[in-house]
């Protein structure tokens, strides 16, 4: 099954009777080795094996094999290669069969949160909230086509002329989205956004300056008393860590269903039922929206709903949702500040649904949301809150909101950490929902100046 013959396995034919090999290392080291022999051991291997019969192998098996196959092509070829280069090459003709070419080790880099690929030559990563030019490279362009058709493969997908782009998820959880040429003009874009292992809290991003503590307890109040909460950025700044976060706060006996592009929410909840969207086929049938998954997880007993962003008609059933028992529920949206945020809902309500009045739209919103809590990302690459608003209700056809708490840039009377952040010392009008659930004296004890 290995080989492109039938009746055999190249790669078994190539180890000696008897020659143990130690397979690839399970992390990759920077050997480097010169291009020419890796596209010489390259070419003969893979003229003597079936790439998507080898995909199908247990990743083990397949490691030993590879590397017995390149140990046997240096000896046929008489390379000056020494094992650890071996196991570099072997290494890279693993991740080109199963994994995504030369980029695959920064999967596995805990620092790395994008990984950005345009085009062959240039590898971009995001770490600590900076981008930095790398030195991994791909052959050609040709190779960083095959990795992306690789991965569109995984999800039923195809990226060619007709489909040149493709939304995936590789099996660790990272979106990935690939747009190829003719719509790309210099080569085909890989964009990878990595999934997150590590769950951070309220205190988590309290002691790493993304918050003050009286903001990190007085979210921690608004979670556990069902608020219905957006929260706003732009991409990159932290939204859906902190949705996350608020997540850990929410009952365990809750049943709760999450609905997303693609999923990315973590919740550290027993009882959670996760739904995901599908593009439409290559016929151009099959898609199922956000908006059809939200209108069929009313029917699911749900007690919370959260939707990784809400991005088009969908947010209409939203808010209807929190207006209708389904207190507690959350979503983010793109946005400059939290002002903005609400006009973008009120903006998406017009654009999707006909004959809809903006008065209308505004008191939907009005009536719906608890809090909106706008996050950035900084110069130095440091997500923070910037802000946590109120909405209080809707006068004069004008959606009237406070502020609670604001973020201070340095230069302002402010330090850095949690002196930057400040309460206004308003009261909030939601006090009799959080006395509901006995912790109205604790609010009061945060929010005393």
């Amino acid at each position: 099954m290995f080989g492109r013959r039938p009746e055999s396995d190249p790669l078994q034919s190539l180890a000696e009777p008897g020659e143990e090999f130690v397979g690839i290392a399970k992390k990759k080291e920077e050997f480097p080795v010169p291009p020419e022999l890796v596209g010489r051991v390259r070419k003969q291997f893979f003229n003597r094996i079936d790439p998507t019969a080898a995909s199908t192998m247990p990743p083990e098996q397949l490691s030993l094999r590879i590397a017995e196959a390149v140990s046997k092509i240096v000896d046929e070829e008489k390379l000056q290669v020494n094992w650890l280069e071996q196991s570099a090459i072997a290494r890279e003709l693993f991740d080109d069969i199963v994994g995504i070419g030369p980029i695959e080790n920064l999967l596995s880099d805990p620092k790395v949160t994008d990984i950005l690929v345009n085009g062959p030559d240039t590898v971009y990563v995001e770490r600590d909230g900076r981008l930095e030019l790398t030195s991994y490279r791909f052959r050609d362009e040709d190779h960083v086509l095959e990795v992306a058709r690789r991965i569109a493969a995984s999800v039923g997908r195809r990226v060619d002329e007709a489909n040149p782009m493709v939304d995936a998820r590789l099996k660790d959880g990272s979106r990935v989205n690939v747009i190829a040429p003719p719509l790309s003009v210099y080569g085909t874009i890989i964009s990878i956004r990595k999934f997150s292992k590590e769950f951070m809290s309220l205190s988590d991003l309290g002691a790493g300056g993304s918050c003050s503590v009286a903001m990190a307890r007085f979210l921690e109040i608004a979670a556990r008393c069902r608020l219905n909460v957006l929260i706003s950025g732009g991409t990159g700044s932290g939204k859906t860590t902190l949705l996350n976060a608020l997540s850990g706060l929410i009952d365990e006996n809750e049943r709760i269903v999450t609905i997303e592009d693609a999923a990315e929410i973590a919740l550290q909840r027993p009882h959670v039922v996760s739904l995901e969207t599908r593009q439409r086929n290559t016929e151009g049938t099959g898609e199922v929206s956000q908006r059809d998954l939200l209108r069929n997880s009313l029917r699911m007993r749900p007690d919370r709903i959260i939707i990784g962003e809400v991005r088009g008609a969908e947010v209409y059933d939203m808010l209807q949702a929190m207006n209708t028992g389904h207190d507690g529920s959350m979503s983010t949206i793109h946005a400059n500040s939290a002002r903005d945020a609400l006009l973008r809902l009120e903006n998406l309500m017009l654009s999707t649904l006909t004959n809809y009045q903006s008065r209308g739209a505004r008191q939907q919103i009005a009536s719906a949301l608890d809090l909106v809590i706008h996050v950035e990302r900084g110069a130095s690459g440091r997500r923070f809150i910037r802000e946590i608003s109120e909405i209080v209700s809707l006068e004069a056809d004008v959606i009237t909101s406070q502020t609670l708490f604001t973020y201070v840039e340095e230069g302002s009377g402010a330090t850095t950490g949690g002196a930057a952040f400040r309460y206004s010392g308003g009261r909030p009008h939601f006090e009799e929902k959080i006395a509901k659930f006995g912790l109205l004296e604790e609010l009061q004890e945060v929010l005393r100046p």
